[in-house]
């Protein structure tokens, strides 16, 4: 999706989860707890049309997907065999950027995919700069040999950012490398989302 710059606190408070994972989005949710936004909100009933539309909010931010792209994966995945909505978020899951967050190379989503957007990492020795990249088994997340990269990496693990729950890939401290060895299943997925009735509301 485009770079999003408004307020992350508010989105967080509106959809009900930790979606934006920065410090002050963090503290808004903490603050507020689940209170949406707004003056007028307080003991409103949502609709289901309104319920569907949060849920699908919820895959768009959380992965930093526009709408054409999350619509293409949503075709993709009713293609598939299985459950489709299972298979949404499973392709979501081996996105570059996601696993660079999930294995605490970036302390959130966006610094991710600023990171890969901006040429920091390679897959099997080739800079990749799609933060979309869809990661399969067998390859292996390296930094790109500057010694700049290195030590901007080094900084952020040594602030003890979370994220090494991640069975599917392993992760070198020393080279700061990440190697995956499978592929994510529906245990692995990390986002609390209701994403049967996104896919029924998609499938209109």
């Amino acid at each position: 999706m485009a770079r999003y710059t408004g307020a992350k606190g508010r989105i967080n408070r509106r959809l009900g989860t930790l979606i934006y994972e920065n410090n002050g989005a963090a503290k808004a949710m903490e603050r507020r707890g689940n209170q949406p936004p707004g003056m007028h909100t307080r003991g409103r009933r949502s609709s289901n049309y309104g319920i569907a539309l949060m849920e699908k909010q919820k895959i768009k931010h959380y992965y930093g997907l526009g709408e054409k792209q999350l619509r293409r994966y949503f075709d993709k995945a009713s293609r598939m065999k299985g459950n489709t909505g299972e298979n949404l978020l499973l392709m979501c899951e081996q996105r570059l950027d996601n696993v660079v967050r999930r294995v605490g190379l970036a302390k959130s989503r966006p610094q991710a995919r600023q990171g890969v957007a901006h040429g920091h990492f390679q897959v099997n020795g080739v800079k990749v700069d799609r933060p979309s990249y869809q990661l399969r088994p067998g390859d292996v997340i390296t930094l790109r040999n500057r010694p700049n990269l290195r030590n901007l990496y080094q900084g952020i693990e040594a602030m003890g950012v979370e994220g090494r729950g991640i069975e599917w890939v392993s992760f070198d401290n020393e080279t700061i490398s990440a190697t995956v060895h499978g592929k994510p299943s529906a245990s692995d997925i990390s986002l609390p989302v209701d994403v049967n009735i996104v896919v029924e509301f998609m499938s209109r």
